[in-house]
């Protein structure tokens, strides 16, 4: 037994050492971050494969192929799939799993998540329409298909998987029409796929829907009672606009706030609320993934302060109005959306979003976006460094040059990690839509100028 420990411990110095060599160049950190590290690689490693097995339909190897692409310390991690959870760890380190539940997807098992496993979840109810032989977007038939746009999708969307940029769903719509949509192999309509950032955008249009539905709330100061400070004069507007002022750090590395927060904390929204000011509300441009959770907190606390009310009024609010039936919202631990990262949607649910602010926020004949809120959300902001971002929408205009050139002046975008793209497009009337897992450059610009409509 003494020659078993002495030799299982030989192993594990050896595998430190290695860890310690290789860590800077090979898997993207720094040894003194080892413990940060692995935290966030277990708990990276089970959110995202709980998400991508019950959430999305992906086996675990695709799972893992993805984790890879942002470490190759994750191909070291061990996954569990058993009862709706997945397991993860690192060398026997770090176990951290993730819980699926129907409607609010997968959540970090950190604290009490008794509160969760109340919550009722009801499929998305549109009424009289018929979801199966209606048109798109109110069914999901598309009989407006463009022969020579869908052959010029499906040649994009072959040379991007030939080039290695697992692109997983483009789709094109047009006058409000669906012409044209392709996807990989393994990927349908009904695929819901991960948007990374373009969640920011959904969570923009929620704290809209409520304005529209409660126009006289003061959201200009005192937007959360723990900011007794100065950070009390931070309005809501300035978190639409990434002009908070508040010192968050959005880099993704071991220890950062961004790693913390969504792999390792349970109140993803606790750790921007705590951030300390830097600049003067609205003068400063920072991008922030904090900011949109702290607007996902404000939600939540205007609604009831409940998961159950959070998850009503985006059934009922947004995505039962849309007819988006296989989109997943997902939470913390503490019950709150993950406004900034976790929403998984089917190519054609996000053409629905992007469809709802082309057509100024109305749907169906029903005004679901206050009048003048789309423009507001598609105009520059005031700030002194960055002012091409809207209400958690990036701009084409803005800044000195346009952010693709190739593309209208006035589109402005939803953009997520690995190319997440929803471009819509007021001049030209279009919505695309890119969902893939590219870990380098997208040519957004010049594949979204084959789409749009010529002359």
């Amino acid at each position: 037994m003494k020659k078993i420990l002495l030799s299982a411990a030989a192993t594990l110095a050896g595998l430190l050492l290695v860890v310690a060599l290789l860590a800077p160049t090979l898997l993207g950190f720094s040894i003194t971050q080892a413990g940060n590290a692995v935290r966030v690689a277990t708990g990276m490693g089970a959110k995202l494969a709980c998400s991508g097995h019950y959430v999305s339909g992906f086996d675990p190897a695709r799972n893992l192929d993805d984790l890879a692409s942002y470490s190759a310390a994750n191909r070291l991690l061990d996954l569990e799939y058993a009862n709706q959870r997945v397991t993860a760890s690192l060398f026997g380190l770090g176990k951290t799993s993730a819980t699926y539940r129907p409607g609010l997807g997968c959540t970090l098992d950190i604290g009490d998540t008794r509160a969760l496993d109340q919550v009722k979840f009801e499929p998305v109810n549109t009424g009289q329409r018929d979801s199966t032989t209606g048109e798109w977007p109110q069914g999901s038939a598309a009989h407006h298909i463009d022969s020579g746009l869908q052959q010029t999708l499906d040649q994009i969307l072959a040379r991007d998987n030939q080039s290695g940029l697992q692109t997983r769903a483009l789709l094109v719509v047009q006058n409000g029409n669906l012409v044209a949509e392709s996807y990989a192999d393994g990927i349908t309509a009904q695929t819901p796929l991960l948007g990374w950032s373009m969640g920011k955008s959904l969570t923009a249009m929620m704290v809209g829907r409520l304005q529209a539905l409660q126009p006289y709330q003061d959201t200009s100061s005192s937007l959360f009672p723990e900011w007794s400070d100065a950070r009390r004069e931070i309005s809501l507007q300035n978190l639409l606009q990434m002009t908070s002022g508040l010192d968050f750090d959005e880099t993704y590395a071991p220890g950062s706030d961004a790693t913390r927060m969504l792999f390792s904390a349970r109140s993803a929204s606790e750790v921007a609320l705590q951030s300390t000011l830097a600049h003067t509300p609205g003068t400063h441009f920072s991008y922030s993934s904090g900011t949109t959770n702290l607007l996902a907190r404000w939600l939540h606390n205007r609604l009831g302060g409940s998961p159950q009310a959070s998850l009503d009024f985006l059934q009922r609010q947004i995505m039962a109005p849309l007819g988006m039936r296989h989109t997943t919202f997902e939470v913390d631990a503490s019950g709150v959306f993950v406004g900034s990262s976790y929403i998984y949607a089917p190519a054609r649910d996000w053409a629905r979003l992007g469809l709802l602010m082309l057509n100024d926020g109305v749907w169906d004949n029903q005004r679901l976006l206050p009048e003048g809120w789309v423009a507001a959300a598609s105009r520059p902001n005031p700030s002194e460094n960055g002012p091409a971002y809207g209400y958690q929408f990036w701009l084409n205009r803005g800044g000195e040059t346009l952010r693709f050139p190739e593309l209208p002046e006035d589109s402005y975008f939803m953009l997520g990690n690995r190319k997440q793209v929803v471009m819509i497009s007021p001049t030209t009337d279009t919505v695309i839509v890119r969902l893939g897992w590219s870990a380098e450059d997208y040519p957004t610009g010049k594949n979204f100028a084959q789409l749009l409509p010529q002359g």
